[in-house]
């Protein structure tokens, strides 16, 4: 199934946006700053988490509305001849009294975003990610559970209870009084339980991911190894001793030592065994596209799948750009593209769906 009967109200600089007759590719064209890349960011809201652009709920209403914005699509059938199966709608939505409140509608009821990704797998490539393997180990943990969450949409769960057992803790272990024992056991357990199952989830992904790219051809993106290094035991029961026996060390930092949250990815040019973070700005990028076409591989499997790729192929060569479409063209996946110009999809042009994005309208082509 791919989506199609796309809707955007008020969102960004889209005040009521419809994309209809989509196909397996989709390409966004128009200058700077005319909307394309919101298109994209809303669409990546049909899947857990905070989208592309991990921005706030409140930002994403269109200044021109009344403090909320939708996003709306179906999922259809993507061969007519095939099996019957009804459409499902998919939307997201906020209300301007409470504008960081995020809704979500699956076929007209209440759900959970959680429950968005047992229907839709989400990946994405923009510019802001040339900067993965220079940036921060926080980021490149968020990339893991991102890629994960296309995977499996229950780890959103177990980053989400993490995360918030780690700030209860850390507020605990940093408070000018000791914190009783009895309250400190039952946040650990917490930690543990989901830590543990965190932790897991990465690695399963980054074995997925160098499986994946062991089968791709090894050119002309540059093929990267990929390892997990956890940041504390595996396994709730050895990450529960580990937070025990570490309490007085942590309380005097403040925070908590040890556990998925100091998770890294490691991330190396196989072919010059170099880390990525010295590699040049051409080798980070066909690596990032290896990778992100490796997860494509794996998120295709028992769902419904797009890709969104941001301004990807202005920043290819002819020959990487090809073996780019090629390379798509071989998956299920619903490809969304974004550029400023048509000739550099000259290739895939008589397979696609174009709309040329202006002043926040969309327009067929």
């Amino acid at each position: 199934m791919t989506l199609d009967r796309i809707s955007l109200e008020t969102f960004r600089n889209h005040a009521a946006t419809s994309l209809e007759g989509t196909g397996r590719f989709n390409l966004l064209v128009g200058e700077n700053g005319a909307g394309k890349t919101n298109i994209l960011e809303a669409l990546s809201l049909l899947a857990p988490g905070r989208g592309l652009r991990r921005a706030a709920l409140a930002d994403m209403a269109g200044q021109d509305g009344a403090g909320g914005f939708g996003i709306g699509a179906s999922l259809v059938p993507a061969d007519a001849s095939g099996p019957a199966a009804e459409p499902v709608r998919l939307g997201t939505f906020t209300q301007a009294a409470q504008p960081g409140r995020r809704h979500v509608r699956i076929d007209g009821s209440a759900s959970s975003a959680v429950a968005l990704g047992e229907w839709l797998s989400v990946g994405w490539l923009t510019p802001a990610m040339d900067r993965l393997f220079a940036d921060s180990a926080g980021a490149r943990r968020r990339y893991m559970d991102r890629l994960a969450v296309a995977i499996d949409p229950g780890h959103a769960a177990h980053a989400a209870r993490f995360s918030a057992a780690l700030r209860e803790r850390n507020r605990l272990l940093s408070a000018e009084r000791a914190p009783e024992a009895a309250w400190l056991d039952g946040i650990e357990a917490q930690l543990a339980r989901h830590g543990a199952l965190l932790t897991e989830g990465r690695a399963r992904l980054v074995a997925g991911l160098t499986e994946a790219l062991a089968e791709a051809p090894a050119e002309p993106f540059a093929r990267p190894a990929l390892s997990h290094r956890a940041g504390g035991p595996l396994g709730e029961k050895d990450l529960l001793t580990a937070l025990h026996e570490e309490r007085a060390k942590a309380r005097r930092a403040g925070r908590t030592l040890t556990g998925p949250h100091r998770d890294e990815l490691d991330v190396v040019f196989a072919a010059k065994n170099v880390a990525a973070a010295q590699c040049s700005t051409g080798e980070q990028k066909a690596m990032l596209i290896a990778m992100t076409l490796a997860h494509g591989r794996l998120a295709q499997q028992g769902r419904a799948s797009i890709l969104l790729l941001d301004e990807v192929a202005a920043h290819l060569d002819p020959l990487r750009r090809g073996a780019l479409f090629e390379r798509l063209a071989e998956g299920s996946a619903q490809i969304w593209m974004t550029g400023t110009e048509m000739a550099a999809f000259e290739a895939i042009l008589p397979q696609a769906s174009v709309w040329r994005i202006a002043e926040g309208r969309a327009i067929p082509v």
